[in-house]
C-alpha cells in the first residue's frame, strides 16, 4: 500500500516545535549537571574490586582500623656511587618539611644495606591524595643535592601518576572525538549545514546521559568508576552519530517518493525505527550482561553504558526529526532530494554487490580464510600488564618500585595486607613460609577483634613468583585474608576470567535472541553472529601483532579481551542487522538474489560512512597515555573497520546469495511482487 499524500495535519505541525521545546528545556537542566559528573567519581572504591574476593574484603575491612584511610607515599632516594652525607641531610630535610602534609608521624629514613638508598615513608589520607602527593613530589625534588635521584613512589605515587594522566587527556580527547566525527560528515555528505545536526544530537545525548549518570551516582548510590566517563564518551558519540546518519539516510530517500517532508520522515521512521531500535537493544542488553562480572569495574560500566545506549536513542529519534523537519529539504545543500528524483545511479557497493553475486561460495570462504589468518595472531597473545606497563610512559612511580627493588625486598613498596583474628597463629605461619621476605608489626583494629599485618614479599609484586607465593599462602594459612599489592592481582586475572566464561556466552545469546525477533529467522542470525565473531577474533589477531611490534606492548591489558569483544560483537552485530534487515524488506518485494543486491547497495554507503565515524570515536582512545584505554581503541576500531567494509559488506552478502531462501529458514517463501510496484515501497511483505 502506497503512504498517504495528504498535508500533514495542524497537531503534527505543532509536535515539531513540542520536541524542540522540550529539548532544549531539557539540555538547559542538563548541562549544569553534566559538568559535576566527575565529582561522583570513586576513583579509590572497593566497588571497583573483585566482588566477593578476599582482596576486596580486605579493602572494606581497612575502615576498622586506626590507618585505615591512609595511602602511603614512599620517597626513595638512590645514588648508585653510595650515599653522602648530604644526601642524608636532603631525606631528613624533607621529613620535616612534610610533616604537615602527613597524616601522622614520620618515620626516620630506612637505608638499605648496601648504602646507596634512603626510604621515607609519609603516611597520607585518601582524602585529597592526589594533591598531597603532588606536594611530595615537588618537596623531594626541591634543592636536590647534585647527582641523587628521587623518587616518589607506593600508592600514593601511583595515584598521582594516573590522576595526572586523565587530567591532561580528558578534555583534548573529547575535542578530538568532535573533529574526526565533524571531518567524516563533512565528507559524507558535503553538505555545509547537515554535518551539524548529527554533532548537535550527539552532544545533546552525551549531556544528557551525564546529567543522568551524575543524579544517579549522587542520589541513587551508582558507582561511577574512574575511566568510566571516558568509555562513556567514545560510546554516546559513536553510537549517537550512527544513529542519526541511518535515519538520515532513510529520510533522504523517503523525500523522492513524498511531497511533503512530514510525510516523509513519518515514513523513515516507521521504516528506521525497528533496526535502529533493535541495534540499541543490542549494545544496551549486552552491556547489561556485565551484571553477572564479577570485576567491579566491568559491573559498573553495564549500567552506565547501557544509560547513554539508551539516551542516543531517544535523542536521535525524537529531536533530530524535529530539527530535519523544521529545517526543510534546503538542509541537504548542495545536493537537495526532490520529490520524484530518480533514485542514485549505481554506486560502488552495486557494483561489489555484483562482484560478489558471480561466485558467492568462493567469495565467503575465501573472506574466512582471511579472518582465520587474521585469527592466528591470537596464539601468541600474553594478558596480564604489570604495573609498570599501566600508562604507555614508565611513570616515576615504576622506576621509584624498580630502584627499591634494587636495594630493599622486592615487595618492599607494596606489601600484602592481611587481616586475621588468630594474630598469633597467622604471623608464626607467615615467618616460616617460603617467599616472605618480612613480617610487619601487628596493628589491632578500633573494636580489638582483628588484626592486621604487612608481610613482604622476596619477589616484585608483578612477578609470576610473588603470585605463586599468594596463592600457597592463601592455602596454607586459611585463617586470614590476602589483600592489595600481589593479591589484587591474583584476584583481578581471576575475576576477569570468570567474566569472560560468563559474560560472553550471555552477550551472544542476547544478540542471538534479539536478531531471531527482528528477523524472525533462524539460519540468519546465526550465519551473522558467527561471522562478528570471527572478525572479533580475527581483529584481536591483528591488534596484538600491532601492540607487540608496533606499540611495544609485552601483554594485553586484562580488561581489553572482554570490553573489545564487548563492544565489537554488540557494535559489529548492529551494521550487519541494518545490512540485513534492509535485505528482508528488499527481499520481500523483489525476491531473494535482487533483494539481497539492492539491499547491499543501497545501505553499503551509509553504513560504511557510520563504521568509519565509529572506528574514528574510539580510536581517538588511542592516544590517551592509558594502556588499557589506547588497546581498548585500537581494538574496538580495528574491529568496526574490518566489519564494516569487509565482513558486512563482502563475506554476509556473499552467506546470504549461497544460502537462498535457507537464509531466512524458516520463514515462508513471499508472492512474486507486482510489476508496478516499487519494492521499497512494499509495507509489511512476508519473507522468503
Amino acid at each position: 500500500m502506497l503512504l498517504s499524500r495528504k498535508r500533514p495535519s495542524p497537531r503534527r505541525r505543532l509536535l515539531k516545535w513540542a520536541v524542540l521545546a522540550f529539548w532544549v528545556a531539557v539540555t538547559a537542566l542538563a548541562v549544569p549537571l553534566a559538568s559535576r559528573l566527575p565529582d561522583v567519581v570513586q576513583a579509590d572504591s572497593s566497588a571497583e574490586l573483585p566482588r566477593g574476593a578476599q582482596s576486596t574484603k580486605v579493602d572494606e575491612l581497612e575502615a576498622r582500623f586506626a590507618d585505615g584511610d591512609l595511602a602511603p607515599g614512599i620517597l626513595a632516594y638512590i645514588r648508585p656511587s653510595g650515599l653522602t652525607a648530604a644526601d642524608r641531610a636532603k631525606a631528613e630535610s624533607d621529613r620535616r618539611a612534610l610533616a604537615p602534609v602527613a597524616a601522622g608521624p614520620i618515620a626516620a629514613p630506612v637505608p638499605s644495606r648496601d648504602g646507596k638508598a634512603l626510604m621515607l615513608t609519609v603516611p597520607l589520607r585518601d582524602e585529597g591524595l592526589v594533591g598531597n602527593a603532588g606536594k611530595l613530589r615537588d618537596q623531594a625534588n626541591r634543592d636536590r643535592p647534585p647527582g641523587l635521584d628521587v623518587r616518589l613512589t607506593g600508592p600514593a605515587g601511583s595515584a598521582l601518576d594516573v590522576g595526572d594522566a586523565f587530567q591532561k587527556v580528558d578534555k583534548p580527547v573529547l575535542i578530538v572525538t568532535v573533529v574526526l566525527v565533524a571531518l567524516a560528515l563533512l565528507l559524507t555528505y558535503r553538505s555545509p549545514i547537515l554535518w551539524l545536526l548529527p554533532i548537535v544530537n550527539a552532544a545533546i545525548a552525551l549531556q544528557t546521559t551525564g546529567a543522568v549518570v551524575y543524579l544517579l551516582g549522587k542520589h541513587a548510590g551508582l558507582y561511577v568508576a574512574d575511566g568510566t566517563s571516558t568509555i562513556l564518551n567514545a560510546l554516546v558519540f559513536g553510537i549517537s552519530t550512527d544513529y542519526a546518519l541511518l535515519l538520515l539516510a532513510r529520510y533522504r530517500e523517503e523525500l523522492r517518493r513524498h511531497p511533503g517532508r512530514h510525510h516523509a520522515m513519518a515514513a523513515a521512521l516507521r521504516r528506521a525505527a525497528a533496526p535502529i531500535a533493535a541495534s540499541a537493544a543490542t549494545v544496551s542488553l549486552g552491556l547489561l550482561c556485565l551484571l553477572a562480572a564479577r570485576m567491579g569495574f566491568n559491573y559498573a560500566l553495564g549500567p552506565i553504558g547501557a544509560i547513554g545506549v539508551l539516551g542516543g536513542l531517544v535523542v536521535v529519534m525524537s529531536l533530530l526529526p524535529a530539527l530535519l523537519v523544521i529545517l526543510g529539504r534546503w538542509v541537504f545543500w548542495p545536493r537537495i532530494p526532490r520529490y520524484g528524483d530518480a533514485p542514485p545511479a549505481r554506486g560502488l557497493w552495486d557494483r561489489v554487490g555484483a562482484r560478489i553475486a558471480a561466485r558467492p561460495r568462493v567469495v565467503w570462504v575465501g573472506g574466512l580464510a582471511v579472518l582465520a589468518a587474521l585469527a592466528a595472531g591470537c596464539l601468541g597473545i600474553n594478558t596480564g600488564l604489570d604495573r609498570g606497563h599501566f600508562l604507555t610512559t614508565t611513570p616515576g612511580s615504576t622506576i621509584g618500585e624498580r630502584l627499591l627493588a634494587q636495594h630493599y625486598p622486592g615487595g618492599q613498596g607494596r606489601p600484602l595486607q592481611v587481616v586475621t583474628d588468630e594474630p598469633d597463629t597467622v604471623a608464626a605461619a607467615l615467618r616460616t613460609s617460603p617467599g616472605v621476605a618480612r613480617v610487619g608489626t601487628p596493628e589491632r583494629s578500633t573494636d580489638g577483634r582483628l588484626t592486621k599485618l604487612d608481610v613482604v614479599l622476596s619477589d616484585p609484586p608483578d612477578s609470576e613468583a610473588a603470585k605463586g607465593t599468594v596463592r600457597a599462602l592463601r592455602a596454607a594459612v586459611p585463617e586470614a585474608d590476602f589483600g592489595a599489592s600481589t593479591a589484587l592481582l591474583v584476584d583481578l586475572a581471576d575475576a576477569q576470567s570468570h567474566d569472560r566464561r560468563v559474560v560472553i556466552p550471555l552477550v551472544l545469546g542476547v544478540v542471538l535472541l534479539i536478531l531471531m525477533a527482528l528477523l524472525r529467522a533462524v539460519v540468519a542470525p546465526l550465519l551473522v553472529v558467527a561471522t562478528v565473531v570471527a572478525s572479533y577474533f580475527a581483529a584481536l589477531g591483528a591488534a596484538w601483532l600491532l601492540f607487540r611490534y608496533g606499540f611495544g606492548f609485552p601483554a594485553l591489558d586484562i580488561q581489553v579481551a572482554l570490553m573489545g569483544f564487548l563492544f565489537m560483537v554488540a557494535l559489529g552485530v548492529d551494521y550487519n542487522l541494518f545490512l540485513v534487515s534492509r535485505i528482508r524488506e528488499e527481499v520481500a518485494a523483489a525476491g531473494h538474489r535482487a533483494g539481497v543486491l539492492r539491499g547491499l547497495g543501497v545501505t553499503g554507503g551509509v553504513i560504511s560512512s557510520a563504521g568509519f565515524v565509529l572506528a574514528a570515536t574510539f580510536g581517538v582512545l588511542g592516544v590517551m597515555p592509558i594502556t588499557m584505554m589506547v588497546q581498548i581503541g585500537v581494538l574496538v576500531s580495528l574491529g568496526v573497520l574490518l566489519d564494516t567494509f569487509f565482513v558486512r559488506s563482502v563475506i554476509v552478502p556473499a552467506l546470504a546469495l549461497d544460502a537462498g531462501h535457507r537464509f531466512w529458514w524458516p520463514a515462508r517463501r513471499p508472492e512474486t511482487p507486482s510489476p508496478t510496484t516499487r519494492p521499497t515501497e512494499v509495507i509489511g511483505a512476508k519473507l522468503p
